[in-house]
């Protein structure tokens, strides 16, 4: 498994932004497919956005669509997430994920065999 280190989470007031980030201690970064998940309290872990290993293409959950944009820079091994326009519903640990040239879909549907980071806590106060 891949080791993946999150950064960049803490307090926002409704209306402002955050940009996660994470890190990946691994050669051949270009090859895994990356995800953000997010969790609150009391919920289940929740598909929030992807970019795939080949090509890039992206996606993302339908509550964080035209706010929230994924990122990724295979030289320095790093996945980004810009979260614009932040709401209180945001609230969560927002978790990395990184599977070896998996598509975007087994990631979602097969979380237990994703790589995980150990989760930074975006608080959105309103």
């Amino acid at each position: 498994q891949v080791p993946l280190v999150e950064s960049g989470g803490g307090l926002v007031q409704a209306g402002g932004s955050l940009r996660l980030s994470c890190a990946a201690s691994t050669l051949g970064f270009g090859s895994y497919a990356m995800a953000w998940f997010r969790q609150s309290p009391g919920k289940e872990r929740e598909f929030v956005a992807a970019i795939s290993w080949k090509g890039g293409a992206t996606y993302y959950a339908d509550s964080v669509k035209g706010r929230f944009s994924i990122s990724r820079d295979d030289v320095v091994a790093q996945m980004y997430l810009q979260m614009n326009a932040l709401k209180p519903e945001d609230t969560a640990v927002y978790f990395c994920a990184a599977r070896f040239r998996s598509t975007v879909r087994d990631m979602v549907r097969d979380i237990d065999s994703n790589a995980w980071g150990q989760g930074t806590q975006v608080t959105v106060s309103s």
